[in-house]
Parts: structure tokens; sequence; C-alpha cells
């Protein structure tokens, strides 16, 4: 038997031995794999038989081999380079020695073999080094050290993690979908905070610092170059004894004693700040602060989202492999509490069922005639007229109350204090109206349309997001057309309407300020009147209505759109009043734990969750679109709207951006051209150009990266085909 089975291997080609198994590279249709090994098994079994075909016969019996010769036309002139050593078939035999030194660079217990393997590899290793020279020996040592070194120092810094255990609690009793909105929480109170850190040290610190004197540094003030009405601006800040009703107002409305703080843009009427010799030109740093917050948050957005998109695009690629995903790796090992993990198996049975009805409803959306598509079709249409009517009324009162806001705010008489804080009020409470009412309308309606279970979801979705952020853009359009679109030539002399916004980035701020605050407020009154006295009825109260309502579900949407609503507002908001992160991130401390306690005492977990990789891509991709929302307002405000003559430190110019073509004219002549040059058409066409260039080579390589893909998902298939047919010949054999 020894000699009939060295017969069979001496009739085999030999070439270089692969890095696994054992394996002939030129023999293996793909990189050397278990059934690489198992081909090697059967070929070998095969070969003891006298009447057995040749090896290399015998391989064009292989499904793969013959796959990739009808792929090539089926000439037996290309048979050899189906099993040849050069092309794309021996690239793993050329790039062997590349791989065996990142092998031995490599720490054995890093490496994807078995035991055995791994001590051989640290042996042989361990001669390796007794040959190097001290040199050689010294720099891995340290390498090794100081790699232990940094992971010590990781590990470490993971205990300072702001609310480590308690999202990993969350995690462990709930799942990683609820958690991912709590790290997402996590997320915008970090971001918050580094937003204020830099316009404090920007903005706030030098102007405190001035004002009082400090560090021998002086304030050069802004005269107004024209001394004319435009000028005039006479806070209403509390003079003398008022009432304590009165604080608590001004607190609420941002006005009062709050209005002269630092809080918002009209305290910042200092054109440079001199510390010794050193002159800080304010203006310039408040707008390079609010451009360097906003490219920050960009960048710190696309950097996180990136990571879901590779996840939601390896999971949306192929159905099949959605399948796969749920039956195999479904199940998420973070749970621990037993109640936890009953939700999950639901709801992994759910999401089977729903992909089952999705595809039954897609055969039947297949299956419909013309008078069926005619009579859906129709039905949509006329609900969607149905949304644009409402979703235009939500518009058109947030429109109007803005402006009845704005017009009588300061005519009702200061005794009734209550009165006006309810005018004031009124843009944020139908905000907040339309953010609740709508939702609910649009999720009955859906129903009708017939969609998909799982676009459904988007549309719902995507039509919520739509109200929430568009009417703070609307909110905006009212301020805007009552600030410079007075249609009168009482905007002539100032080019806004100085005498109802005497500092019109004040106003602004705070409007925005109103409508952070009172988002707070509606967060906690649902909290304390809504969700307890529901758990207390559900729990001790025994009527069937009431247990028909049952818990409230912790819906991970709802609750993403409401932080990403307040973090949008915050965007707007802090060119207008720089302290408004802070605010953002005291705001976000706090409905931290109020969320938590409401999950874990009031609420249940939502009988159809979403998975953590997607929901944590879905809250970025929401979030990014409030940031673009807010770049817009923004930069109408910066270029477009005149500057307020009479507060904050652009009074000089006409708009807020001129600052910066007046500080390029003081630098010298050479860097005002070069400036100049690369804001000009002749720099921005070719630029334009090698961008387009570039994207268009992007965008081919990942089509080339996409067919590599599908031709290695396709051996992978191919290969276990050749596994079945080598397990079919190996049984004939034997028989």
């Amino acid at each position: 038997m020894e000699a009939r089975r060295g017969s069979g291997a001496a009739a085999l080609p030999s070439p270089r031995p692969s890095r696994r198994c054992g394996v002939p590279a030129a023999l293996v249709l793909g990189p050397p794999t278990r059934s690489a090994c198992l081909s090697l098994a059967g070929l070998s079994l095969l070969a003891e038989e006298p009447h057995g075909a040749a090896p290399v016969g015998f391989l064009q019996e292989l499904p793969s081999c013959q796959s990739a010769r009808r792929r090539r036309g089926g000439t037996q002139e290309r048979r050899p380079a189906l099993l040849g050593t050069a092309g794309s078939r021996g690239d793993p035999a050329r790039a062997l020695p590349q791989e065996t030194g990142e092998q031995a660079e490599c720490p054995a217990r890093e490496l994807p073999v078995c035991m055995a393997e791994k001590r051989r590899t640290r042996h042989s290793q361990q001669a390796e080094t007794e040959c190097l020279s001290r040199w050689e020996k010294w720099r891995r040592t340290s390498r090794k050290s100081l790699k232990k070194a940094l992971s010590e120092v990781k590990g470490l810094s993971s205990y300072l993690v702001l609310w480590r255990r308690d999202i990993h609690s969350i995690e462990g009793k709930f799942g990683t979908g609820i958690q991912s909105y709590f790290s997402f929480l996590r997320f915008l109170v970090l971001l918050n905070f580094i937003i204020f850190i830099l316009m404090f040290s920007f903005v706030t610190l030098p102007t405190i610092i001035s004002k009082y004197g400090l560090f021998n540094s002086t304030i050069a003030y802004i005269s107004p170059k024209n001394t004319d009405i435009c000028t005039i601006y006479k806070p209403s800040g509390n003079k003398g004894l008022v009432y304590f009703y009165t604080y608590l107002k001004d607190l609420l409305s941002g006005t009062g004693f709050l209005e002269v703080t630092s809080l918002f843009y009209g305290y910042y009427s200092i054109d440079a700040v001199w510390i010794s010799i050193m002159r800080y030109n304010l203006p310039l740093a408040y707008l390079l602060a609010t451009f360097a917050y906003l490219a920050l948050s960009f960048l710190w957005i696309i950097k996180r989202s990136v990571e879901g998109f590779k996840h939601n695009l390896v999971h949306d690629a192929d159905p099949f492999q959605s399948y796969c995903n749920k039956v195999f790796a479904g199940w998420d090992f973070c749970i621990t509490d037993p109640s936890a993990a009953r939700l999950k198996h639901r709801s992994l049975q759910h999401e089977l069922q729903t992909d089952l009805q999705e595809e039954k409803l897609k055969q039947k959306i297949a299956e419909r005639g013309m008078g069926e598509k005619l009579r859906i079709y129709s039905l949509r249409i006329f609900i969607n007229i149905i949304v644009i009517a409402i979703l235009s009324g939500c518009f058109y009162s947030i429109y109007r109350v803005t402006v009845f806001s704005q017009e009588n705010s300061n005519d009702i008489d200061s005794a009734n204090s209550q009165v006006n804080l309810l005018v004031q009020y009124l843009p944020s409470m139908v905000i907040t109206l339309a953010n609740f009412i709508g939702p609910l309308i649009f999720e009955f309606l859906i129903k009708f349309e017939e969609y998909t279970p799982a676009f459904e979801i988007k549309l719902t979705l995507l039509r919520c997001v739509f109200v929430r952020l568009a009417s703070i853009g609307v909110l905006l359009f009212s301020l805007w057309s009552q600030i410079s679109g007075c249609g009168s030539d009482k905007c002539k002399p100032c080019g806004y309407n100085y005498k109802l916004y005497p500092c019109w980035e004040s106003d602004v701020g705070q409007e925005m300020y109103k409508l952070m605050i009172f988002d707070f407020i509606v967060i906690l009154a649902v909290a304390l009147f809504a969700d307890f006295p529901r758990k207390l009825l559900v729990t001790h109260c025994s009527c069937k209505l009431v247990q028909w309502f049952g818990q409230k579900e912790f819906a991970i949407s709802d609750n993403v759109l409401e932080i990403i609503y307040g973090q949008t507002i915050c965007f707007i908001g802090t060119f207008f009043s720089p302290l408004l992160p802070a605010i953002a991130t005291i705001k976000y401390f706090i409905i931290f734990y109020v969320k938590k306690i409401v999950l874990i005492h009031t609420r249940k977990p939502a009988a159809k969750p979403i998975r953590a990789s997607s929901s944590n891509f879905f809250f970025l991709v929401v979030l990014l679109i409030g940031l673009l929302l807010a770049f817009v307002p923004l930069a109408f405000s910066i270029a477009r709207i005149p500057s307020s003559k009479a507060c904050g430190p652009f009074m000089n110019f006409n708009t807020s951006w001129e600052v910066i073509p007046d500080t390029i004219l003081g630098f010298p002549t050479g860097l005002q051209q070069f400036l100049f040059g690369i804001s000009s058409e002749a720099f921005a066409v070719p630029f334009f150009v090698i961008l387009c260039i570039i994207m268009f080579y992007v965008i081919a390589l990942a089509r080339a990266h996409k067919r590599v893909v599908e031709q290695l998902r396709e051996q992978l298939v191919l290969e276990s085909r050749d596994k079945m047919f080598l397990i079919r010949k190996i049984a004939e054999a034997q028989k």
C-alpha cells in the first residue's frame, strides 16, 4: 500500500510547496484552504487505484475547473492555464516569501494556526533571534516593550471612558440596539463639550480676561463708524429690585439679565484684546472658531459613520448572506439578563418572520395586474398629497406663530409677564406639537400604502426627520423675513429692521436658547407626568383597558430623532450664543440618567429592535443631515445678512464674512497674492477637475474591488462543490 501510495504521489508534479497543508500551489484553484487539504487527501486516495485517471486529468473533472473552462471558451489549449503556475493562479505561490516574512515578525500567539504550529513557529523565531546582532536584539526587545506598554495604557484608559459601566449594564440587560442609543448620547455629550471648550478658549476667555484686566491686558472697544440710529441698542437688563419670577422668566426666555451676559452674541462688542504686546483679533477668532467647530463636527461624524457604513454595505449586499447572519451570527452574546435573552429570541424570530413575509410580499407584487397597480399607485399619490398638506400646514403654522411672537412679545405690558412669556414660547410650543402629531399621522397613513415592512420603517423615519429638521428651517426663515424683509424705507439706513431688531444676532440666539430649554422641559415632563403614572397604572390597576395599553415601548428611533433635533439647534445657535454648547452638554448629561431610569423602571424594550450596526449608521446619517442643514442658515447669516451695527464683534463690517478679506489685506503682498490666487476661478476650475479625476479613479477602483469580491465569493462556492465532488470520489474509491 505504501509503495502504491508513493508511486501515486510520484506521478504528481512537484512545484514549490504551499504554506498551508503542504498542498502544491499550482494544483490549488485559489488560496490554499481546508478544501485544498481535502483535495490532496482525495488525490492521494484516488491515486491508490490502479485504474484511476492521472491526477492532471482528474483535476479536469473538478466542478471549478469545468466552470473556468466554460468561461474561457472550452478550448483544450487553455487547459494548462487553469492549472498553470503563471497568471493569477500562481499569485499565491509568488506571494509566499513575503507572507513568510510577515509571519516571522508576527507573534506566534496571533497566528491563525493550531497550537502545535504556534509552538514550532515560536521555536523557529527564538532560533532566529539567537543569530541576530545585539543592535537587532535590542530593537526587537524595545519594540515588544513599547507595544506592551501601549497595550496596558490603552487598557487603563478604557476605565476612564464616560458611563462605561452604565452602558455595559444596559447592553447586558437590553442588548446592543438600545446600548447604541446611549453610546450615541455619550458621543453628543463629548462633542458638545469639545465645541464648548473651543468657543470658550478662543472667544469667551479672551473677552473675560481683557474686561477684568488680567495678564496686563487691555480692550480696544469698537467705535462705530456712523453714530446714527443704527447704533442704538438698549438691552432690557433688570435694574433695581425685581421680583423672583422676573428672574425665572429671564432664565427661561434668555432676556433681562441673561441678555447682557457672555451667553449671547451682543456681549462680544470688542475689536481687539491686547495682552502685553500681542494683539488678539476677536472678530477673526469668532468667525474662525465657528468654522472650526463645524469642520470638527463634520469630520468626527464622518469618521464614526464609516464603520457603520461598512457593516451596512456587507449586510445589504446579499439577501442570502443576511439570512446566514441571522441564523449563525444573530445572537447577542453581551446579553446576561434572562428576560433580555427571551426578548432577543423573540426579536430574531420576528426578523425571520418579517423576512419571509417580505419575500411573500415581493412575490405578490410581481404577480400584480395592471388594475391592481393603478389602484395602489393612485392611493399612494393621494396619501402623499395628504402628507404634503400636513407638512405645509405645520410649516405655515410655525411661520405665522413666529411672526406673531416677534411682533407682539415686546408690545405686551411688562405687568403681564406670564402672557409675555407665553407669547415668546409660542414658536417652540407649535414646533413641539408638530413633532408630536406629525409622526403619529404618518405611522397611520403608511399602513395603507402597501410597502414592504423594511421600506415602511425607512419612509416613516424619513418623514419624521423632515418634520423635525425642516421646522427649524421654517422658524429661521420666518425670523429672517422679519429681520431683513421689512419691505419699507425703515430698512434702508442699516440694511435690516433696526427698530425691531437692533441686535438681531442676539435675538436669533435667544430663539435657539428657548428651543433648547423648551425641548429639555418637554423631555423631563414626559418622563415625570406620562411615563411614571402609566407605569403605576399598569402595575397596580387590573382594568382591561389599562392592561391593553400596557407599558410604553422604548422606541430607539423616536428617542434618537429627539436628541438630534436638539443637537441641530445647538449647531445653528452656537454662532449666535457661544455658550450654548455648555447648556447642551449639561442637558444631555441629565437626559442620559433620565432615559436610563425611564428604560429600567417605566418602559419596555421595543418588540422590533434594530441591529446595532445599522442603528449606529442611521443615527450618524441623521445627525449629518442636521449638520448640513445647519450649514445653510449659518452661511446665509455670515455672508448675506448685514451684521448688526449696535452690538457684536462685526459692527464695522457690512457682513461677518468681510473680516476675512480685511485681515488678508494686512498680510504681506506675496501672501495676499497667493491667498487671492487660490480663491480665484483660475485655481478653482483646475482643482475641481483634479478632484473629479480622483473621484472617477476611486469609483473605478471600488468597482474593481467589487468584481474581485464577487470572484472570491464564486470561488468559495466552487471550492465547496469541489469538496463535495472529492467526498463522492473518495467514497467510490473506498468501496
